[in-house]
């Protein structure tokens, strides 16, 4: 008899887990001793993809040891599988759809009987496949009397009531394996069989089984069903093997011989089936062939909605294994289409990704997003930076992206987008550095204040609010206050409302602090406080937050157009004009966002900011303008400040070329 158990190759399988049985070899037991050599040998012969898989063998005097696949035994597996709520019928379709193939293989195509199909013959891998094994008594289709063995029931008795009713030969030579098929049908729905006398109770076999089944154990062995045939009529429409997960394993058997658009469309339909596949099915079958095909197929953006949702199934470890390097490849994808479905599923990987590949391998790629030329993903990369701030770097978070935030902030056509990156910085205030936070902050704020679009002077206002422990007592009078005063008379209700409150709130601080001074340091604690760690920042408080769920609801229903605004208020002074729908609902076709406004829109880009260094920005893109320059108007300073830069640049142009003095042709010295 033959023993399992599991143990690890690192030879032939790579240091995959393997299965070891084991038979020890004694007196008496001839006859075992024979059919244990003769399934050694049929291992090591027969290939086939539903047969239990041969890596490795031994034969000493003693003992035979068998090394193939990891397997588990059926009957075990499906015990577990009932403590756990049982097995679905959708697995056990695939799990004898397989069986079946592999027995029509053996008497088909093999011309062999395999004379011990069961229960105990059938094991699972770790996907959920089952495989035939328990080859003891398989005999050649026309073998003659030297190379028949002892049948099952001779050498174990209690397998009698496995066998056919009629005598040997006298039915079609597949009529004992479909017979013991029937068998083993029944007991996968409904336990071990007691007596060959209750096949006739169907007991749990499902109704659309039952017609077949009753073939396989009909008592006219003539009438039972090849193997192949018995397969067809049960994937007929309407049959026990008619289902989209019987499909969708012979769709990804043959996945390397399809079409690509059959790919396409094979998994873009694939993550509606995916939440009804069984688990393990999905990571060790699915998965494997996802990270395939867009590592060689070119499958593309149409992949990362069912990887993601394979990837809920893996541990922390797996998942940083198998799919954060595919990921990270994604990211350097010039596909509109991969990038924004990137962007919009980030929440599910996010928390694997670990600071260094943010820094140097994600964000350098996300971050030309904010220039690109198509709206919606320009909307989704101001998205992402909630999810990536708390995983940026000190260089990354307090230059680089506030460098791209105040280019959107004063430059976008787009309203939405403007008010977002408003809504954003207000967010990741928390994981800027102090430095960063006074010189920001308030420029920032006070520009989204005056910005034509009604939603980003909103935003600006509920930005003060939410980092209002971030402004010392006296900024807050001098310059919050005078920002948010001149709201008061804005032609936006809504505007006007944040406007109060917020004026509510700086005054009731200004006041405590008046009443006792000695309580001014505790109201400035986090004025120069450090960056808060991932994680730590707190949420957006008391009514903001209201405000600011009510903003963006109502942008994702309805364009700025609807909000009574007109093209000419939702653009900033000097920019193209744009309307869109925005937020976390946009529809979004090929990349993108729905509505013929948005379909057409442009960046506008400028020149200086990409080009310029963090800190040194032109009087039009700097947060640092929006309060400053007193006396004169925006264009006048900004024009006055490009004079003074071009004059400084040509100076030191001009003191370089004095250094060097006049060239001298053919004066090079020789050694």
């Amino acid at each position: 008899m033959w023993f399992c158990v599991l143990n690890h190759l690192a030879g032939k399988t790579g240091g995959e887990p393997v299965s070891v049985f084991v038979y020890e070899m004694s007196a008496g037991t001839e006859e075992q001793t024979q059919l244990a050599k003769a399934a050694f040998k049929r291992m090591k012969t027969l290939r086939h993809p539903n047969i239990l898989a041969y890596v490795d063998g031994l034969e000493t005097e003693k003992s035979l040891y068998l090394v193939t696949e990891q397997v588990t035994p059926l009957a075990t597996h499906l015990k577990a599988q009932s403590e756990r709520g049982g097995s679905g019928e959708l697995e056990v379709s695939w799990g004898l759809h397989q069986i079946v193939k592999a027995l029509s293989f053996l008497v088909n195509d093999g011309h062999l009987l395999h004379n011990n199909l069961g229960i105990w013959a059938v094991f699972v891998d770790r996907a959920g496949e089952w495989k035939l094994g328990g080859l003891d008594h398989m005999t050649p289709e026309n073998g003659d009397a030297s190379t028949l063995l002892p049948s099952a029931k001779d050498v174990h008795p209690d397998m009698d009531k496995y066998e056919p009713p009629e005598s040997p030969n006298s039915g079609e030579k597949w009529a004992g394996d479909v017979w013991r098929l029937g068998c083993l049908i029944w007991e996968v729905f409904n336990g071990p069989l007691p007596r060959a006398s209750s096949l006739r109770s169907l007991g749990k076999i499902p109704k659309s089984l039952v017609p077949h089944y009753c073939e396989l154990v009909g008592a006219n062995a003539r009438a039972r069903p090849n193997p192949a045939r018995f397969l067809q009529n049960c994937k007929a429409p309407g049959g026990f093997l008619s289902n989209s997960f019987v499909e969708s394993n012979l769709f990804l058997e043959e996945i390397q011989i399809k079409d690509p658009a059959e790919k396409q469309q094979f998994f873009q339909d694939l993550s509606e089936n995916l939440d009804s596949f069984p688990e393990d099915f999905c990571k060790h079958k699915v998965l494997p062939q996802l990270l395939t095909a867009f590592e060689f197929g070119n499958a593309g953006a149409v992949v990362l909605t069912p990887l993601f949702k394979v990837g809920k199934f893996l541990c922390a470890e797996e998942y940083q294994q198998k799919i954060i390097p595919v990921i990270v490849k994604m990211f350097s994808s010039t596909d509109r289409a991969m990038r924004i479905r990137l962007l919009q599923q980030m929440e599910h990987f996010i928390q694997y990704l670990n600071e260094a590949a943010v820094n140097s391998q994600i964000f350098p790629h996300v971050v030309h997003g904010f220039t690109d030329t198509n709206p919606a993903i320009r909307e989704q990369t101001v998205k992402s930076m909630l999810l990536l701030a708390p995983k940026l770097n000190e260089s990354n978070l307090n230059q680089e992206l506030m460098r791209h935030f105040a280019r959107l902030q004063a430059r976008d056509e787009q309203g939405p987008i403007r008010c977002n990156t408003t809504v954003c910085l207000g967010k990741i205030a928390p994981y800027l550095n102090a430095g960063t936070r006074q010189r920001v902050l308030i420029s920032a704020f006070s520009r989204a204040t005056k910005d034509p679009f009604p939603a980003s002077r909103a935003a600006g206002v509920l930005g003060f609010a939410a980092t209002h422990n971030y402004y010392s007592v006296m900024e807050s009078a001098a310059r919050v206050l005078p920002t948010l005063s001149t709201l008061t008379v804005d032609p936006d209700k809504s505007v006007r409302d944040q406007a109060f409150k917020a004026i509510k709130s700086f005054l009731t601080k200004l006041e405590t602090v008046s009443e006792d001074p000695s309580k001014l340091v505790e109201i400035e604690k986090d004025v120069m406080s450090s960056a808060q760690p991932a994680g730590a920042a707190a949420s957006w408080a008391g009514w903001a937050v209201t405000g600011v769920s009510s903003l963006t609801s109502k942008l994702i229903r309805t364009g700025p157009a609807a909000e009574g605004v007109g093209p000419a208020e939702n653009r900033p002074s000097g920019a193209g004009a744009g309307t869109g729908s925005f937020g976390a609902g946009s529809q979004v076709t090929q990349g993108v966002p729905v509505g013929e406004q948005l379909k057409t829109a442009k960046l506008r880009t400028g020149d200086g900011w990409s080009a310029e260094p963090a800190g040194d920005w032109g009087a039009e893109e700097s947060w640092e303008s929006v309060d400053g320059g007193q006396g004169l108007s925006k264009a006048e300073l900004a024009k006055k400040k490009r004079e003074e830069r071009r004059k400084e640049l040509e100076a030191k142009r001009a003191e370089r070329k004095a250094a060097k003095g006049p060239l001298k042709l053919g004066a090079r010295k020789l050694d």
